[in-house]
């Protein structure tokens, strides 16, 4: 399959200055990640708040510069581009937001939502906007009825649909789904899910999908990345992850997701403290201070992710000895 999206080192620290200390200091949003997505396959990028999952989609999306890194789309890398073709290359990557209230112009009719795009990268002739519009809203499920009315008119899983509609209209090759049904219903969410799965099977569309819920990404995925503290800390096939996750990160997460039997015990795996701040990471393994398993070497060296198998990557000292 074709590489669409390689991420290769990627860092981005934001520098602020510590008054009191008198003097700058870092915050380290993403610190040095590395992955590939092919062609019509879903990378689940996973952690709690502050692991750096949102900056990694706003990285590829080139909305903010990294500090160091590469990233290439279709081979090419984006930092040699200019805007001209940075522009170009834009109907190649869109977006799916978490708030489909906020994503949408209220004071545009849903023709005028879905014809901008086509309008801006041409993508077909003024006089076929109108079928071209009824075409994209069949696809997700609504109906040419729906054209000319507003935003408010619909609800949250509709207005999502709106979004999907809005995000092929260019016939991506890549979509960054950022926490796309965090917003909705439970009775919604799978609904959406099952919608992005049919896309993907009829337009060969890639994903790169973020979100806290384990049970989302095992259900949309084809491989998974565990993101702590700007760090990915168990990279491979969304079988093997879960079912033989090797980082006690990775084992917690997986051990806090509900089960939907009550009668079945629920070993959850607690965590000391909350996530610690992104501008004072712990030395040696960042996750040390709250990990179950850590061991002198945790304190003072930083692992790598290293291969256990073809399919799995782990940065664990555990997983070394």
């Amino acid at each position: 399959m074709q590489e669409i999206v390689r991420v290769v080192d990627l860092k981005k620290y934001y520098e602020i200055y510590d008054a009191k200390a008198r003097q700058s200091k870092f915050v380290k949003a993403v610190d040095g990640i590395s992955f590939s997505i092919h062609q019509g396959e879903t990378l689940g990028l996973v952690g709690e708040s502050g692991s750096g999952k949102t900056t990694t989609g706003k990285l590829i999306l080139n909305l903010i510069k990294p500090t160091s890194g590469e990233i290439f789309l279709e081979g090419k890398s984006l930092s040699s581009l200019n805007h001209k073709e940075m522009r170009e290359l834009r109907k190649s990557i869109q977006v799916v937001f978490q708030n489909p209230y906020a994503a949408l112009d209220p004071k545009m009719t849903i023709r005028d939502i879905l014809t901008e795009p086509l309008s801006i990268h041409k993508i077909v002739s003024k006089y076929d906007y109108n079928n071209e519009v009824k075409r994209l809203l069949n696809m997700v499920g609504l109906s040419e009825s729906d054209m000319d009315k507003f935003p408010h008119e619909f609800s949250g899983g509709q207005r999502q649909r709106i979004g999907i509609a809005k995000a092929i209209a260019v016939k991506p090759k890549f979509i960054i789904c950022d926490e796309p049904v965090s917003a909705l219903d439970v009775s919604v969410q799978s609904q959406i899910l099952n919608l992005l799965c049919e896309l993907q099977r009829e337009i060969k569309v890639s994903y790169l999908f973020i979100a806290h819920g384990l049970n989302v990404i095992r259900h949309v995925s084809d491989k998974v990345a565990v993101m702590y503290l700007g760090n990915i800390v168990e990279y491979g096939d969304v079988k093997t992850v879960f079912d033989e996750c090797k980082h006690p990160y990775t084992k917690a997460l997986i051990s806090s997701a509900p089960i939907p039997d009550p009668n079945r015990r629920n070993n959850t795996i607690a965590l000391k403290d909350e996530i610690p701040s992104p501008i004072n990471v712990p030395d040696g393994c960042p996750f040390h201070p709250r990990c179950y398993e850590a061991s002198d070497i945790c304190k003072n060296k930083k692992p790598f992710l290293m291969n256990v198998s073809s399919s799995h990557a782990v940065a664990c000292h555990l997983t070394y000895s």
